[in-house]
């Protein structure tokens, strides 16, 4: 069943709560949730609130969403919003859980306009973790020392509780801003400048 785009009638139109505990996961989901990707999912969550509803057949098997519902689980939510997909085939719903997986990995990155997001969430004292970007990742990321200045070692604050340093390819991420400049300078003999 092809849909067209400007129909009226999607086969998943409407956005309805449903208890966690009535939806099944697929059991030939191919796709895997480690208990750290499980626990990111959990913390946008908290952070955001619900802003993807869970995808279902119409007899609430999970389509899509299964990261999400474990997420759910662990956070102890009761009901989350899902979207009833009808009229699909046994083929099309199937076929639809690996598309939806799959899909979304052939997105790029503009690196320079993620630093530039990234450097200025931290600036704001964002908790730079909830991008879904692990520590080694962000330490990839955020630009390195400004040119010209060799004594100066930026500090990137990374969230609330942790902070970012970066001199030649020593990089630092320390629990607070504090233990980063001691960490810093304890390695090296430059002097550590926040950029804050």
């Amino acid at each position: 069943m092809q849909t067209d785009p400007d129909s009226a009638a999607w086969p998943a139109d409407r956005v309805e709560r449903r208890p966690v505990a009535e939806l099944v996961p697929y059991t030939r989901n191919a796709r895997t949730h480690s208990a750290a990707q499980v626990a990111k999912i959990a913390a946008s969550i908290k952070e955001w609130g619900w802003t993807n509803p869970v995808l279902v057949d119409e007899s609430g098997s999970i389509i899509a969403g299964h990261g999400r519902v474990l997420a759910a689980r662990k956070l102890g939510i009761a009901d989350v919003p899902v979207m009833v997909a009808t009229g699909w085939t046994e083929a099309q719903r199937r076929a639809y859980v690996l598309a939806d997986n799959r899909l979304a990995l052939d997105a790029g990155w503009d690196e320079d306009l993620l630093r530039s997001e990234l450097v200025e969430l931290g600036e704001l004292g964002f908790d730079l973790p909830l991008t879904g970007f692990s520590d080694a990742e962000l330490g990839k990321l955020m630009p390195r020392a400004e040119q010209g200045d060799a004594n100066y070692i930026p500090l990137y604050p990374l969230s609330r509780s942790r902070a970012l340093a970066i001199s030649g390819s020593l990089v630092i991420i320390a629990s607070s801003a504090a233990t980063a400049l001691i960490q810093i300078r304890s390695t090296s003999s430059l002097p550590v400048r926040s950029r804050t």
